[in-house]
């Protein structure tokens, strides 16, 4: 996989460079490409913003340098027998970035990053690209931040851990919390290892039970119990035949009900708890 970043800030991907990602590129399973935007300014300021029209707050990112970079990115990565470009566009306003879009883009060949920064990239150069290429414009939560960078780094690890031969076991991200496939969406539970004691903490029983079946089976409850403390909302929008008997049984404990007027029918929900007068 290719990837080609545009950025101000060069120096703010420098962790491209280590862990997983830093092997994946050492092995020539990853060829990342960072590129410098003022080195398409043609003013001695280096100039990337300017004012927006219609007025407001803030500074907006100007075609000129964009479409200059950009052109000469797509250039290079054609000449070098890249093929099939997907724009990704960091941005709070995009779709929300998730493990099902980090498996999509995995299979992509080659992905070009432009973080923008102050109030983002004039429009025009989305449009334009657009007509190009796929583009996808991704919000890695709920919050503003400086600028995209960040975002590019958590997309960059996410889908690099994807590829074939990056994780050391190929099997790894199968049982991770939101996989594509996963029975109910739900969140990893509590993981332990040696030494079984620890300044009085001990490591479930089960554990060293040895009995595959219900360790697997308190994994799943954990799963559910961590779910129902801290994302109530992937269980309320699971679709009810995810769950079986056991788990069933275990929603029941953790305060859930079937909703015989949920559509479709049997969507979980909760009551709220009972307040004392």
């Amino acid at each position: 996989m290719r990837l080609d970043v545009v950025t101000i800030f060069p120096e703010y991907l420098e962790p491209l460079n280590v862990s997983l990602v830093g092997k994946a590129r050492a092995r020539g399973q990853l060829d990342v490409h960072v590129h410098d935007l003022r080195s398409w300014t043609y003013d001695r300021h280096n100039t990337v913003d300017d004012t927006p029209y219609g007025g407001g707050p803030g500074m907006v990112m100007k075609t000129g340098p964009w479409g200059d970079a950009l052109d000469t990115v797509l250039a290079d990565g054609y000449e070098a027998g890249s093929r099939a470009p997907a724009l990704i566009v960091p941005t709070p306003s995009g779709r929300p970035f998730t493990q099902e879009l980090a498996v999509h883009l995995s299979e992509r060949p080659w992905l070009v990053f432009t973080p923008a920064r102050y109030e983002g990239i004039d429009r025009r150069v989305i449009d334009e690209y657009a007509t190009r290429m796929d583009v996808y414009e991704v919000s890695i939560g709920d919050y503003v931040l400086a600028g995209g960078e960040a975002a590019v780094l958590v997309v960059t690890e996410a889908v690099a851990r994807l590829l074939p031969g990056v994780l050391g076991n190929a099997e790894s991200h199968q049982d991770d919390s939101f996989a594509p496939g996963a029975m109910a969406h739900l969140l990893e539970g509590p993981v332990y290892t040696k030494p079984p004691h620890w300044r009085g903490r001990e490591i479930p029983d089960v554990l060293v039970s040895g009995h595959h079946g219900k360790i697997a089976r308190w994994r799943r409850d954990e799963a559910l119990k961590r779910t129902t403390a801290h994302r109530p909302d992937l269980i309320e929008g699971a679709d009810p035949e995810g769950f079986d008997k056991k788990d069933r049984e275990m929603l029941s404990i953790l305060g859930w009900e079937p909703d015989p007027a949920g559509e479709p029918y049997g969507r979980f929900w909760r009551k709220a708890p009972d307040v004392e007068e």
